[in-house]
């Protein structure tokens, strides 16, 4: 019976592209792997299979008494709602360690650098596979967009030397150019409805109890969101209240300017402002220099529940 490589819930071009490089790298050292993911396709990540004419994952949601291995997570929330019922083989991430826990032994590659990709990368050189072309390139499309292009404080050396190789493996030249195409793909959000902007990147987490949605939005100029604000705003007090959770936010990520403007919907918005030192009745407030959910948001926020 054949394993799964699977993303978070909510995939984006990190989880789905290392679902598949995964999955491959498995098959090739002899263990049957299916690359899987738990939910659609971004827009940048059907840029990015099309481009290079990768199949998408097959759509899963369920894996009770199946093998499984996690890509690009390792908290509850954005898992299988089935997954205590899954055998964990593997965890493959560079986010917090969260709590998912298992009752065998199990393969990690959790490193502190910009993207899943580049500890996937290590793991094809661990085990002396070539990486096909298409492969890489998507690969290397995975590592632009995590680390913003090397912009995000997340990227490392090991980020940038994995593009730099990926790229001669792909054939691909200018891959900084690659990189902004990608975005402005992100950045065409005209037409979209306002429930799938919010949740085009969104995560939930457990913070001392209490349920806290993040998503987060990265484009080239933040005035494509100025005739829709007010609705996505509205919307994150909508699905704040369906699930029940104490705050939901966005960050409207501009990766020219560097920096993040903050939509808040919560039960106690001083609370959230503290988090990021910024004053009390401040709406919508720019936080300069953030760019990255894992490491410049989730921090300050866990401290500021715990």
């Amino acid at each position: 019976m054949p394993s799964y490589a699977v993303g978070h819930k909510i995939p984006d071009s990190d989880s789905i592209v290392g679902a598949i490089a995964l999955a491959y790298l498995k098959n090739q050292i002899g263990e049957e792997t299916i690359a899987a993911r738990q939910g659609e396709l971004n827009p940048e990540t059907q840029f990015i299979l099309e481009k290079f004419d990768l199949a998408s994952p097959e759509l899963k949601t369920s894996y009770a008494g199946d093998e499984v291995y996690l890509v690009d997570f390792s908290d509850l929330a954005q898992g299988p709602d089935d997954i205590a019922e899954a055998t964990v083989l593997g965890i493959i991430d560079h986010h917090k360690l969260g709590d998912i826990t298992t009752d065998t032994p199990l393969e990690c590659w959790i490193r502190p650098v910009g993207c899943s990709n580049t500890i996937i990368k290590m793991m094809y050189d661990f085990h002396g596979v070539e990486i096909p072309k298409k492969i890489a390139a998507a690969m290397m499309c995975a590592i632009l967009s995590d680390t913003v292009i090397f912009k995000s404080p997340t990227c490392t050396t090991a980020d940038i030397r994995c593009v730099e190789v990926l790229a001669e493996i792909a054939g691909i030249e200018d891959y900084k150019a690659l990189g902004m195409e990608m975005f402005k793909v992100k950045s065409a959000v005209e037409g979209a409805a306002i429930r799938d902007l919010v949740m085009r990147d969104y995560k939930d987490f457990n913070m001392n109890g209490q349920k806290i949605g993040v998503g987060q939005l990265e484009v080239v100029d933040l005035s494509v969101f100025d005739k829709i604000k007010d609705d996505l705003k509205a919307d994150l007090s909508s699905l704040k209240q369906e699930g029940e959770r104490h705050s939901v936010l966005l960050l409207l990520t501009d990766i020219m300017k560097e920096g993040s403007e903050l939509l808040i919907a919560s039960d106690d918005e001083a609370l959230i402002l503290g988090a990021f030192d910024a004053q009390a009745g401040e709406a919508n407030p720019w936080l300069e220099g953030v760019l990255s959910r894992k490491k410049q948001v989730i921090p300050p926020l866990q401290a500021a529940f715990a």
